[in-house]
């Protein structure tokens, strides 16, 4: 098989939805800057989320489903920062402090009933996220002001036992998104000079493989091109209006992906590829695999906790009871659409699964609707879409750790 085969092969997951994105986009009569627009949205305030699923992985843990836990731990968090009157980017920052010790404390409890699991922790995480969803309700319905005094009675319900179902983010919404905004051209040049910059670096340092630079370099060119012409050429002035790019929160989000990119290459994250690899090998040199895996645990809950806050003050209302429910369904969807699989991750496919994943989200509704004129049909489908990857991927994950075991069997026997 050719280098380019091979190539094609492993990213093939990422070029079907490539592929099925564009598809969906000429036919859907969408308008492109609403699509973009709200694309960057999605991105930026789901991608921390996703990032949260690499530690688990990596660690040979598959799909953490129970990143639930952690966006459960930071609304508890944003609701007492709330309920003490703390607004804005200092609310957001009191919130993202007071979650840290509750996802620490939830990633523990966690990982000490996956640690007893091991080779089901993925339909584990699933039945632990539905099991904490219980206990997170009682608290909320029936705890604060029937147990816990509440001293903001717009908080409750009005028997004054339980939280309301909804509330406002009022002082905190957009707290983040807001703190820096640009237009998008302006967004595309710093990027094409910081992406230039960096593959000057590889280019001088690494000696990477011509071919490979001169399509990044090619890439690079193209969004320069683009940045010049709409920022300084007049184009596409649509574009310019109406697509804001929130920098503050791609600036964290790329920190966090930095940072965990950083991780895995220090001893602990190499520790944790090494379980991840092999747990008996692991295991025989000394290494205290269920430690590792508690703290692969405890990092992506706490890291999906700190996401939930990113995500909810870009929506700007808490859904008190629901918010968290679909959070590991969608990551999990999202991470697989990037070409990663229940054994292996990277930071780049964590967030271009985001990126593609999410412009099916907004388009398909718009496609249905335009092919079929019903939305509802764009609707279903895209939720299909969801669950039928993460159908698909355990699937062929089940069929490939069976065909190695068969394979093992047989070459024992001869």
């Amino acid at each position: 098989m050719t280098k380019w085969k091979r190539t094609l092969k492993k990213n093939a997951v990422p070029l079907l939805f490539i592929s099925l994105s564009a598809f969906a986009f000429l036919y859907s009569g969408a308008s492109g800057p609403v699509v973009v627009s709200d694309v960057v949205s999605r991105f930026a305030r789901n991608a921390i989320l996703v990032l949260s699923l690499i530690f688990p992985v990596l660690a040979g843990m598959g799909l953490n489903f129970g990143i639930a836990i952690g966006a459960m731990a930071g609304q508890i968090a944003l609701f007492f920062v709330m309920l003490a009157g703390i607004t804005g980017t200092n609310g957001l920052l009191a919130a993202a402090l007071l979650c840290v010790p509750l996802a620490v404390v939830f990633g523990w409890l966690s990982s000490l009933v996956l640690n007893r699991t091991k080779g089901q922790e993925m339909i584990t995480s699933m039945l632990l996220a539905f099991f904490a969803s219980g206990v997170y309700q009682f608290f909320f319905l029936y705890l604060l002001g029937g147990v816990i005094p509440v001293n903001n009675p717009d908080f409750l319900m009005g028997s004054g036992i339980g939280v309301r179902s909804n509330l406002d983010m009022t002082g905190m919404q957009y707290a983040l998104d807001d703190l820096l905004k640009t237009d998008v051209f302006t967004c595309l040049l710093a990027t094409a000079a910081g992406f230039g910059v960096w593959l000057v670096y590889q280019a001088v340092k690494h000696k990477k493989q011509p071919l490979y630079l001169a399509l990044l370099f090619a890439l690079d060119a193209a969004l320069l091109a683009l940045g010049v012409l709409g920022k300084f050429g007049g184009l596409w002035p649509q574009y310019r209006v109406m697509v804001q790019i929130p920098v503050a929160t791609l600036l964290v989000v790329a920190l966090v992906g930095f940072v965990i990119r950083y991780f895995f290459s220090t001893r602990m994250g190499q520790r944790m590829r090494a379980v991840g690899n092999d747990t008996t090998a692991s295991s025989a040199v000394g290494i205290d695999v269920n430690r590792v895996r508690t703290q692969a645990m405890i990092l992506s809950t706490l890291v999906a906790a700190l996401g939930q806050i990113v995500y909810l003050q870009n929506i700007g209302t808490i859904a008190v009871y629901s918010a968290h429910e679909n959070v590991g369904m969608f990551s999990a969807a999202a991470l697989l659409v990037g070409g990663a699989s229940v054994s292996g991750a990277t930071v780049p496919q964590a967030l271009l699964g985001t990126l593609l994943f999410h412009l099916l989200f907004n388009i398909l509704p718009i496609a249905g609707q335009k092919l079929f004129g019903s939305p509802e049909i764009g609707e279903y489908f895209r939720v299909f879409i969801a669950y039928g990857i993460i159908a698909v991927t355990l699937s062929l994950y089940a069929w490939k750790i069976t065909a190695k075991r068969n394979a093992t069997r047989e070459k024992k026997r001869n």
